[in-house]
């Protein structure tokens, strides 16, 4: 019963076999190898559009150059207030940026609010020399509390950021959860609705480690490729043995595995979230659209679990576990190992506690 994170699996069994095959023989380095050139073209049918790929080996590392490639030091990066880059990747976009800055965002549910975002953009740079810029706008997908951005608003916020000289980012860690959840296409859940940059998680959902960083359009973009490709390999993350990576991807887009793999987790997910649904003194607090559930528990419920071992990471961080006497919060990740068996026996240890708060 680990409902830790997705990043708690193991890499796939057939993502291991690819980089055991891609290991033999001699091939070209630095994302010269024929693999990585499949990729992108997989990538662009998949996307139904012309593209350029960039594969990275970790999420904060892709993020982190997407955004420096196209912001200023002098910029301002706009992004939810519990976005990864605003609250977990230890300054990395800053740094990478030489300085740009993140403005931090409202919204329910880690989705953006849209009137916040119009009121930031015209704030930013209303004093010229003495502000920081307005440069990108960062968006999460699936956000990190757990729910969906639709292609329609992801398009009003594009649409936002278009009008105030922005560039358009999304984090795409659990992109593939995203798909599933929705049911539109890749294409219209970014570039058809205004993004720009899409950095394409992997590591999440069976590679070993393995992000791409997509760029759309890449005549329009051809000044940020060239500054990513720069620092990228400045920044040390530009791989020698880039075959490695590339088999990475190349087995996890191939025959869909990528969307079968979410779509698991995702079933997983919507299973334990309907259950919980149905337990006394549970409040799940999230909108819980894929794979990742944000729940209130009684503290004794709590202790119930950890008990019969149960795995989670406590929501907010900062709790204690004993909480403040009398329920916690949680957040539970299904990943594709997740089993029915793994869900029903959780459920049942919340249940069996249902009588004490009857």
């Amino acid at each position: 019963m680990n409902f830790t994170s997705d990043n708690s699996d193991g890499a796939a069994p057939e993502i291991i076999e690819a980089m055991a095959a891609a290991n033999k023989g001699v091939l070209g380095s630095y994302g010269t190898d024929p693999l990585a050139a499949r990729v992108e073209e997989r990538l662009a049918e998949i996307f139904e559009t012309d593209l350029r790929v960039f594969l990275v080996t970790t999420g904060t590392a892709a993020n982190a150059l997407a955004l420096a490639s196209v912001s200023p030091p002098w910029g301002t990066v706009f992004c939810h207030r519990e976005a990864h880059i605003a609250e977990d990747e230890c300054g990395a976009p800053e740094f990478f940026g030489g300085g740009l800055s993140l403005r931090h965002l409202p919204g329910r549910h880690a989705r953006i609010d849209p009137d916040a975002l119009v009121e930031a953009i015209a704030e930013c740079g209303a004093r010229g020399v003495h502000q920081t810029q307005p440069a990108a706008l960062s968006l999460t997908n699936l956000t990190e509390r757990g729910a969906l951005y639709r292609p329609d608003r992801i398009a009003v916020l594009t649409a936002t950021a278009r009008t105030g000289g922005c560039a358009v980012h999304m984090d795409g860690t659990r992109f593939a959860n995203a798909v599933m959840a929705g049911g539109e296409s890749p294409a219209d859940l970014s570039w058809r609705a205004g993004v720009d940059i899409l950095c394409l998680g992997a590591t999440k959902n069976g590679a070993l480690a393995a992000e791409a960083v997509i760029y759309f359009d890449p005549a329009r973009q051809a000044a940020a490729i060239s500054s990513f490709e720069f620092r990228r390999k400045r920044g040390g993350h530009l791989v020698s043995k880039g075959r490695l990576l590339s088999a990475q991807m190349d087995a996890w887009l191939r025959d869909d595995f990528w969307l079968d793999r979410a779509a698991r987790s995702n079933t997983m997910g919507q299973r334990l979230a309907a259950g919980l649904r149905e337990i006394a003194d549970v409040e799940i607090e999230n909108d819980p659209a894929a794979n990742m559930i944000f729940a209130r528990l009684p503290l004794a419920m709590h202790r119930r679990l950890r008990a019969a071992g149960a795995a989670y990471y406590l929501e907010p961080a900062s709790q204690t576990e004993d909480g403040d006497g009398i329920s916690v919060g949680i957040r539970l990740v299904c990943a594709p190992s997740t089993t029915e068996e793994d869900v029903d026996a959780f459920l049942d240890l919340c249940s069996d506690l249902q009588p004490a708060y009857a």
